[in-house]
């Protein structure tokens, strides 16, 4: 599993506005192609400002695939939601290392 990791500055006041947008318009789209696996946003209760979206992917490929034009269209849907400004500050990819879980010894 990859875990693709995105921070925002948004202002308070449309904190909730933006994280609706983001389910209306980028998760239902995100959740049509192969791969997807879900998605998390993080608020930080010392910084009402930051918002971290968490993507949970499949594969690093299938995430990879959905093409340059597709996003480009859905961002311009997600712009045109709304009519305030917000910033992507940060964006990160990790790789999820399951560890083998040993049987309890009797």
């Amino acid at each position: 599993m990859v875990i693709e990791w995105l921070k925002f500055r948004v202002e308070s006041d449309h904190r909730e506005a933006f994280i609706q947008a983001d389910d209306a318009i980028w998760t239902t789209a995100l959740s049509t192609y192969p791969g997807f696996l879900g998605k998390a946003i993080w608020l930080a209760p010392d910084d009402p400002a930051a918002l971290i979206l968490i993507i949970q992917w499949a594969s690093r490929a299938q995430w990879k695939a959905i093409p340059e034009a597709d996003l480009a269209v859905i961002e311009q849907r997600f712009d045109q939601a709304f009519e305030f400004d917000y910033d992507m500050i940060e964006s990160k990819e990790f790789q999820v290392r399951r560890f083998a879980t040993v049987p309890a010894q009797t």
